[in-house]
């Protein structure tokens, strides 16, 4: 035999006594029968010079390969007896046709494509160590390996398909032919570059116009069942080993789409959201199992995206976006060697591969030649095109070489999936005896060398980019991968779970959500993004912060305005971040509202609540411009949201006190009702006419009436009416009766304010605070409502009504109910009967609401409505002597009641400051949190927000002042309204 092949300069065995361990097992082969054929062959390999010389390099360097030598001894005889093309030859040809795939029984399929694997992969090796053949020979045989088993794979899957009568194959005998059904070979599959322990990326399609389907509603169910099949197959360890392991992650959004898709499908993702990464990717592109004729087909048709046939400067624009968000060194950068990822670290592989493709993507379109697939090549091609000098050409080259053999002899060692090289000394040190070195220093000066090399040559790419704004690291989103160094960056920045991040930034390159489904809009994104996750990173919770932002992104409709509006005003990133970290409800809405931002940027929005007066020549101003009672609609929740949003805003920045906001939300709604409701009474009275002398008045109670209103609260109203005695009904073209013409105004007024519509809501109403309650109508005449309010009111409604307020309506109506309310207040009453019954009520409502949670500020024992009843009780009890002292807001009643001498001063004082700093508290609570309040699970910055707002140092000072407050406040209300209560006994039935 000739063995003029084996190169003299073989790699040591690093490791003595596992080569000698591994000689005795490999000669006491040569006894076992079932190797009786070959067993002379095996004693001569063991003794002769030059084949024993490879055995010790395998044995001694690698445990994989020595076991693959051990368990497959025909095939190192083969080699040595014939030559490494012959026994590569032979290792293959049982896969070679896949008809012989169709009759196989699935287990005898595995076994088959596993033993063929194996036998190929033990033959590759000793022609990589031997260095037989050269780098693009070793990996096109890989490359052979992997398409030749995943065809026979393909064929036996498809044939039993077809058996099972759910799939027509057109040419039984040949199940691959004409199919309609094939496999995208993507990264190094499809330029031929597979290394030793590659995974295969594949993308499955196919033909819809092709496949022949016996029940064309299962196609797809099926299909996928069937690529699942073949994926299991080829990777799967059975007693036989593996073949390869399948990544499908490189087909369109692989987090939302199944393992196969339809040529249309695909087509249709990469014309409306494909990215210039999907482009690269698909520069590599060959169909590697299946019909080959319709995969060609398919990718004829992607040819025009991926090869631009103009100069497309937004491609380019966004491909320069992706290298700045690289941090790329040119010289003197310190790699560490111990650790170091060839294929992804700086200098690496990934880092050559980007360099050729960055540059076919950009000048590929008008020059054919570089429309190549193989690395090596693209890089001679740009050299012959005069885009690389021949020493850049050279230098990457010879890196390439080096960095993918460092590559395979990483992988040889255990067959595992690594670029990493070893971390300890003793590590490389083996590494560099498998790479045929003396010493570990000749070896890492060599590959510091070429790691120099490349990083240098990378970085020109970058020299006249300006790096993003805020980019102090790689931040790289691209492809299916995570960069090492933007997880390592993302986490210095303090994102926790970095890999989420990393998988969530691309689903929005994706265009997964509506606000990135447009190319500009990613590629305004991708500018953005260190920005973004620079403001994010401020937070105290970033991880927090991305996922609000995240859920903001979702709710927008649209991304380039938005996102053009961030590039040009930063300071609106800061400010959503903030919002994001702290309040991701407030998040929520601007993601479904995006147009508040622009209100953001107008003069005072930081500065000064909106003013009552100018509010409503605002609004009156817009309203006038429209026509439509829809346009009215929009129109007012557009511009009372703005008003709503800066309120919030100023809320968690803590720039006014909590009776500032309230009142300001109140007016807010007060302009809206006396902008609105006038309209919506003309539109009516078009079709139904009007009461000559009579009016509709709108009132509103609770919160509202009291202007104490927080972020979210409901409107409490009541509506009455008033006509003359002798009407009878409307004067319009379709006449109502009073009751009905009130009652339907009424309720056109409430569809005003409450009914949704593109822009959302204006505000929620409640009307159960009207008289008789859910039961009564909608809209009740003065003359009933003073009946009912002398006669047959409750004790509760009444002390409802201690906060009614004018809010619209003919001023005469408003006087008189104004009047019949003070009157009802300030009836003399019974002091026992009172009090027992606000105690009674209380504790019904403890009973059916009530809430013992320490943060349930209104519900809790002590909390808002402990201190509103003192106020309403009091009111009721003592306003018959002292009418000055009714007000509808709480904190002003107490001032009263102190300055009327009733409740003492110090008393008086603590119940108004306690009023306030449950108000505060409650507005941060409902703008930052959905459900009960955890301060276990709550991010620093609202602890710290929280505080502030309590006028406390810390989060710790807080918590004592809200027990201290609640335990303050019960103890006045058992003073004033539980002892006497108590002491009066049960209210005698009447």
């Amino acid at each position: 035999m000739s063995l003029s092949w084996i190169s003299h300069d073989l790699p040591k065995p690093f490791d003595p006594e596992r080569t000698a361990t591994a000689f005795e097992r490999w000669r006491a082969l040569a006894e076992r029968p079932a190797f009786e054929s070959i067993s002379d062959q095996i004693v001569e390999i063991a003794t002769n010079a030059q084949t024993s010389s490879v055995l010790a390099a395998l044995f001694g360097n690698s445990p994989y390969l020595t076991n693959l030598c051990l368990r497959d001894p025909g095939t190192v005889c083969d080699v040595f007896a014939n030559g490494l093309d012959d026994a590569f030859k032979t290792a293959l040809d049982p896969v070679r046709e896949s008809a012989k795939a169709a009759p196989l029984d699935q287990p005898t399929t595995m076994a088959t494509v596993r033993i063929a694997k194996r036998h190929a992969a033990l033959v590759i090796a000793i022609a990589d160590i031997t260095n037989a053949w050269s780098l693009d020979k070793i990996t096109a045989a890989i490359s052979d390996t992997a398409e030749l088993t995943l065809g026979f794979t393909m064929a036996h899957c498809l044939s039993a398909l077809a058996r099972l009568r759910k799939y027509d194959l057109p040419n039984p005998e040949n199940p691959l032919k004409d199919s309609g059904i094939f496999a995208i070979g993507m990264g190094k599959l499809g330029a031929g570059e597979l290394n030793y322990s590659s995974d295969i990326d594949l993308i499955f399609l196919y033909d819809q116009d092709v496949v022949t389907y016996v029940d064309p509603d299962r196609i797809h169910q099926d299909l996928v069942r069937m690529v699942r099949d073949i994926a299991r197959i080829m990777e799967e360890r059975t007693g036989d080993g593996y073949v390869f392991r399948t990544d499908l992650r490189l087909r369109p959004d692989p987090s939302s789409t199944p393992p196969i898709l339809s040529m249309l499908a695909a087509e249709t993702y990469y014309e409306t959201v494909g990215q210039n990464w999907e482009r690269a990717a698909m520069i590599k592109a060959r169909i590697v199992g299946g019909d080959h004729n319709a995969g060609n087909a398919f990718l004829e048709i992607l040819r025009p995206f991926v090869w631009r046939k103009h100069l497309d400067f937004l491609a380019i624009q966004d491909i320069h976006s992706i290298k700045r968000q690289i941090n790329a060194h040119k010289g003197g950068s310190k790699i560490n060697i111990p650790g170091h990822n060839i294929k992804l670290g700086r200098g690496g592989i990934r880092e050559i591969e980007f360099f050729a493709q960055t540059q076919q993507l950009i000048w590929g379109g008008r020059e054919v030649s570089l429309r190549c697939k193989a690395t090596c090549e693209t890089l001679r091609e740009l050299t012959k095109f005069g885009q690389v000098s021949e020493n850049v050409r050279d230098e990457m080259l010879s890196a390439y070489a080096f960095l993918r053999t460092v590559e395979h002899r990483l992988q040889m060692i255990d067959d595992q999936q690594t670029q990493t090289l070893p971390e300890s000394d003793e590590g490389l040190h083996a590494l560099a005896t498998f790479l045929g070195y003396t010493d570990r220093a000749g070896f890492i000066a060599d590959l510091l060398l070429h790691l120099r090399n490349v990083e240098n040559n990378y970085a020109e790419l970058f020299e006249d980019d300006v790096p993003l704004a805020g980019a102090t690291g790689n931040l790289v989103f691209t492809g299916t991968e995570d960069d090492p160094e933007t997880l390592a960056n993302l986490r210095q920045m303090g994102f926790e779970n970095a890999e989420n991040v990393s998988v969530t930034v691309r689903g929005w390159h994706h265009g997964r959500y509506r606000a990135t489904r447009s190319r500009r809009a990613r590629e305004i994104l991708t500018e953005l993004m260190p920005t973004l996750l620079g403001a994010l990173a401020k937070t105290t919770n970033p991880g927090m912060a991305f996922r609000a932002f995240d859920d903001f992104l979702k709710g927008l409709p649209a991304g380039v305005q938005v996102f053009s509006l961030f590039t040009a005003h930063p300071e609106l990133l800061e400010l959503l971040a903030q919002i994001a970290g702290t309040a991701p409800r407030m998040a929520k809405y601007i993601g479904r509202n995006a147009a508040v931002l622009d209100y953001v940027l107008m003069s005072g929005f930081h500065e000064e609540l909106p003013d009552a007066q100018d509010m409503i020549m605002e609004l009156d101003a817009r309203l006038s411009r429209e026509d439509m009672v829809e346009d009215w609609l929009d129109c007012a929740r557009r511009w009372a949201n703005d008003q709503k949003f800066q309120i919030d805003v100023q809320t968690i920045q803590n720039r006014h006190t909590p009776h500032a906001a309230g009142r300001a939300l109140a007016d807010v709604a007060d302009v809206a009702i006396r902008s609105l409701f006038p309209r919506i009474a003309d539109d009516f009275a078009t079709k139904h006419g009007q009461f000559e002398d009579g009016g509709l008045a709108v009132f509103a109670l609770g919160k509202h009436g009291g202007q104490e209103l927080s972020p979210g609260s409901d409107l409490d109203m009541v509506f009455i009416y008033d006509v003359p005695e002798d009407a009878e009904e409307s004067d319009g073209d379709k006449p109502l009766s009073p009751g009905h013409y009130y009652i339907r105004l009424s309720q056109r007024y409430i569809n005003a304010l409450s009914a949704p519509t593109a822009e959302g809501i204006l505000f929620e109403t409640d009307l159960r605070l009207r008289p008789s309650g859910s039961k009564g109508p909608l809209a009740t005449h003065f003359k009933s409502f003073d009946t009912y309010q002398n006669n047959d009111a409750w004790t509760w409604e009444h002390m409802a009504l201690t906060r009614l307020r004018p809010v619209y309506g003919p001023e005469n109506l408003c006087k008189k109910v104004v009047a019949t309310t003070n009157a009802v207040l300030c009836k003399k009453r019974d002091p026992d009967r009172l009090v027992r019954e606000v105690f009674d009520m209380r504790n019904r409502m403890d009973a059916g609401k009530g809430d013992n949670h320490p943060w349930a500020i209104k519900m809790r024992r002590g909390g808002l409505v402990d201190l509103e009843f003192i106020a309403q009780y009091l009111q009721l009890r003592h306003a018959h002597d002292h009418p000055e002292i009714l007000s509808p807001t709480t904190r002003d009643v107490f001032k009263n009641l102190d300055a009327a001498g009733i409740l003492d001063g110090e008393q008086a004082k603590f119940l108004a400051n306690a009023g306030s700093f449950w108000l505060a508290i409650q507005a941060m609570l409902r703008l930052t949190t959905e459900g009960p309040f955890d301060p276990q699970t709550a991010s620093t910055d609202l602890r710290k927000m929280l505080a502030t707002a309590g006028k406390c140092d810390d989060f710790e000072q807080l918590q004592a002042k809200v027990d201290e407050t609640a335990t303050k406040t019960k103890a006045i209300y058992d003073l004033i309204i539980s002892d006497p209560a108590e002491k009066a006994g049960p209210i005698p039935e009447s």
